[in-house]
């Protein structure tokens, strides 16, 4: 009977990772604020609470605790993206606004499941884990034609738990990554000027690569009450992005950030449930991303140029409270800092990630004793960093004259069953 489930389960899961192409995009960072429908209705809180199989993919030791089942969802992702070239303040006639918005509405597919085996708890979860697209139909002075990016990161994250005993477990997921990259109309850094590998910097089509980490985590109820977790997620060296070793650092390197998580889920009354993570995701010790964008020093090459981004903490606070047997509603917050600096907006018009403060919604409406729905909705306020508009020394990016606007919108439901 297990292993005719299992088959069903993995069959599923290609089949839902089939799907997973379609771009999935970043609020904290380039990272999604929180795993599963349930989390992101509570700011992304999860390592301290093992809601059900879609957990796994924040604390893997989280699914010892959580029913066995499955958790299939799909989110629309709706952000806007803007960068104005501060032309008054170089004496030019205006500034200039350009919409990277190309394409506004993205479907973002996830799925989870876990099956009990004796002592030991055996999990999978699917999901988008982090990207990045922009397209900008006028060209913000970077090359000719359209330009833009479109990144898109893949988890598949097979799960093995143990529990110590009945209030503590430990777990550990291989993570699976994929990733696909592509840039356009990158033109005027496509030379021997700014690039160590010209003609790998811009128009050539998607490039692939893939990587193995891992995830290890804690989950404890330290009080009758009260859970705790912590997880930690390590860094993924992926293969290199051959197509893009003119643009990224040390010839098309472009690895997963390390990641580590806490977090406590509190049933402060019998129908009312506090949660809360913080998260620190280490953007600046990755080359292709924390790298300043003004190194005096090609693109592509050794220890190269990159973003320039700054580690992204986040605070995540939910509040789920039953208002029915059938029925929950839930409110969150999450706060992340923005990784993007001001002396380095230039290359950012590419990547955006400026968000910083979100508020969910959500609701769980109890179908069947064994399956539920949930809907989440997440808003991001408009986040924004102001360009230096200063000439640098002499470096691969001559001026950072760009203001950077982000906001967005999501929604997304899941479908939950217990076995």
């Amino acid at each position: 009977m297990h292993a005719t489930v299992l088959r069903r389960s993995l069959l599923s899961t290609a089949i839902l990772l089939s799907f997973t192409t379609i771009p999935a995009f970043a609020t904290n960072g380039l990272a999604p604020i929180g795993l599963g429908m349930e989390h992101r209705s509570l700011g992304g809180a999860a390592t301290g609470y093992a809601a059900n199989t879609s957990s796994i993919a924040s604390n893997p030791a989280s699914t010892s605790f959580v029913a066995d089942g499955f958790d299939a969802g799909l989110e629309i992702f709706q952000p806007k993206r803007t960068a104005i070239f501060n032309g008054k303040a170089f004496g030019m006639p205006a500034d200039v606004s350009y919409d990277g918005n190309g394409k506004q509405n993205f479907f973002i597919p996830e799925g989870s499941y876990k099956r009990s085996f004796k002592q030991f708890d055996f999990g999978v979860a699917v999901y988008g884990n982090g990207g990045m697209n922009t397209s900008y139909a006028k060209n913000p002075n970077f090359g000719t034609g359209k330009a833009g990016v479109d990144y898109q990161q893949l988890f598949v994250a097979p799960t093995l738990s143990y529990k110590l005993n009945e209030n503590h477990s430990i777990g550990a997921s291989a993570n699976l990554v994929y990733h696909k990259f592509k840039a356009e109309g990158l033109h005027n850094f496509d030379n021997a000027r700014f690039s160590a590998n010209p003609g790998h910097v811009t128009n050539n089509g998607y490039d692939s690569s893939t990587g193995i980490g891992v995830s290890l985590g804690w989950y404890g109820k330290i009080a009758p009450n009260v859970s705790m977790g912590v997880a930690y997620r390590s860094k993924v060296n992926m293969g290199k992005l051959d197509q893009y070793s003119g643009l990224f650092a040390n010839s098309g390197e472009f690895d997963v950030p390390a990641a580590l998580s806490a977090g406590f889920a509190w049933q402060a009354a019998p129908n009312t449930l506090i949660v809360g993570d913080v998260q620190k995701i280490d953007y600046s010790l990755l080359a292709a991303i924390g790298n300043s964008s003004h190194k005096p020093v090609q693109f592509g090459g050794k220890d190269g140029p990159g973003f320039g981004w700054k580690d992204v903490t986040a605070i995540k606070l939910g509040v789920k409270q039953q208002v029915t047997p059938q029925m929950a509603l839930m409110v969150g917050y999450n706060q992340g800092t923005n990784p993007v600096k001001s002396s380095d907006t230039t290359v950012n018009v590419l990547a955006p990630g400026v968000a910083e403060q979100h508020l969910t919604l959500g609701a769980e409406w109890q179908l069947t004793p064994k399956s539920s729905l949930i809907a989440s909705f997440v808003h991001t306020f408009e986040g924004e960093t102001k360009g230096d508009n200063t000439v640098p020394p002499p470096g691969p990016i001559p001026l950072d004259a760009y203001d950077l606007k982000m906001k967005q919108n999501a929604i997304g439901v899941s479908y939950s069953h217990q076995f």
